[in-house]
């Protein structure tokens, strides 16, 4: 689930949203008020359940071998996804759905960009979208999802390295060990 060119895409897991108002959210870490989307290639980091907590890693152009060998492993993936055991199930039985938006109402925010703001109202484009089976979607992207007992070594490993990396919600994870 990715946006056409000229879109963006907001997920939820509410069905219901006719309009897009600014806010700031509950985690901001800053003050002013925006809607919330992302582009394509930032799209995969919301397939998830809301809440549940990942880490994210993949190759960048100054990713080094080692790196990628001894953090994304011999496979070859260029792009890991990883969660905890105990969201698996939400994983596989949450009803997500995709808002697509107008982009031309967008701006890139973030350094590196991670998502795109906008500051006045958006309506959707159309009805949402059921996002379907997030398991499939992470197999048809060719993005390794890894299930671990706890998300901090994987985490630390990859900040400490030259791989592009996010983590989203992570206050959520169990406790570092």
């Amino acid at each position: 689930m990715r946006p056409e060119p000229g879109e963006v895409l907001h997920f939820s897991q509410d069905p219901a949203i006719t309009r897009f108002d600014p806010h700031v959210a509950a985690t901001a870490q800053q003050p002013e008020a925006y809607v919330w989307a992302v582009d394509s290639g930032r799209s995969p980091d919301y397939w998830f359940p809301r809440d549940c907590p990942r880490a994210m890693a993949w190759v960048e152009p100054a990713t080094t071998a080692e790196d990628r060998e001894r953090i994304l492993g011999p496979g070859g993936a260029r792009r890991v996804h990883a969660v905890e055991y105990g969201w698996l199930h939400a994983m596989a039985t949450v009803e997500l759905y995709a808002y697509r938006l107008p982009a031309d109402r967008f701006r890139p925010f973030g350094d590196p960009v991670h998502a795109q703001v906008a500051t006045e109202t958006v309506l959707p484009l159309g009805p949402p979208e059921r996002v379907g089976d997030l398991l499939r979607l992470h197999e048809e992207a060719g993005i390794e999802l890894r299930v671990l007992p706890n998300l901090w070594p994987f985490w630390d490993a990859v900040t400490a390295s030259t791989l592009g990396f996010s983590g989203i919600r992570l206050r959520r994870a169990r406790p570092r060990r």
